[in-house]
């Protein structure tokens, strides 16, 4: 079980030549870490997943496992997903012998499945993974939008424990209505629009933002989900924090503002990020 309600959304750090700087990306995860930060997701839409090989992917689970500190005392969520479901399995058996904690479920970009075939494609990867799983669905990113049935068969695996970007208001009202279990939890992707989610259902928070300013976004968050009234200074001090991070392309944002003041992240793989200043 997944038991966080917030987990940071950490970029992936390349080196100059694009190449994956493991380092880079676990040094992140440990500056997190000591500011008191309880879950991370690695390689998720944040990580630039799809930039990422099979092979790379594997490398930084690995490197993850053999980062004992972090992996007994954070909850360490992985990003699966793939063109190919063959590639996506071979992730979930490798994320299945390690000590990580759960997986974020992602779908194919481009190549648009038919709802039967990502049933098929969901159920396989998370049998194979053995993790508590968190559905991904994107479809802005995507071009594939799981559908209110789909979702709802899929809640019914005893693996799944989330939803992250289930929908509009009517969307998740309908799946909570379809749905037999109560421990279900509906993840926003990043802080755009996040009051108005948790004020139709969203209670669990996959956070961009919290890259840069972690206990910030965290407390906001928590006030929010408590019903209690954000002071109009919190409330400045998000906004701007928000703006740094979303005016613009946010991971070029975020990478650009770690680089200043914690790690070397260096820039994003393009044509993300090209655009010299």
């Amino acid at each position: 079980m997944l038991t966080e309600k917030i987990h940071i959304a950490v970029p992936t750090a390349f080196f100059e030549d694009e190449s994956l700087n493991i380092q880079g990306t676990i040094s992140h995860i440990n500056n997190l870490y000591k500011q008191r930060v309880k879950s991370v997701l690695v390689s998720g839409t944040t990580g630039e997943q799809h930039s990422l090989n099979l092979q790379e992917k594997i490398e930084l689970i690995n490197a993850l496992e053999l980062e004992d500190e972090l992996v007994n005392n954070m909850e360490i969520i992985f990003g699966v997903s793939s063109t190919r479901q063959k590639e996506a399995e071979e992730l979930a058996k490798t994320l299945r012998n390690t000590r990580l904690s759960g997986m974020m479920l992602g779908y194919p970009p481009y190549v648009i499945p038919t709802q039967e075939e990502a049933l098929v494609y969901s159920k396989r990867i998370i049998h194979l993974s053995g993790k508590p799983t968190i559905l991904y669905n994107n479809p802005k990113r995507t071009g594939f939008d799981l559908s209110e049935k789909s979702l709802i068969q899929l809640s019914k695996l005893d693996l799944v424990v989330g939803i992250k970007d289930a929908g509009n208001k009517v969307k998740v009202e309908r799946i909570k209505n379809g749905i037999q279990k109560n421990n279900l939890y509906f993840y926003a992707g990043g802080e755009v629009g996040l009051e108005e989610k948790v004020s139709y259902g969203y209670d669990r928070l996959s956070s961009i933002a919290g890259n840069v300013s972690p206990m910030e976004i965290s407390h906001w968050f928590q006030t929010m989900l408590m019903k209690q009234k954000v002071s109009e200074q919190e409330i400045k001090k998000i906004a701007n924090i928000l703006q740094q991070v979303y005016q613009g392309n946010a991971i070029v944002n975020l990478k650009k503002i770690i680089n200043r003041k914690y790690i070397p992240m260096g820039n994003c793989r393009s044509p993300i990020g090209n655009i010299v200043d």
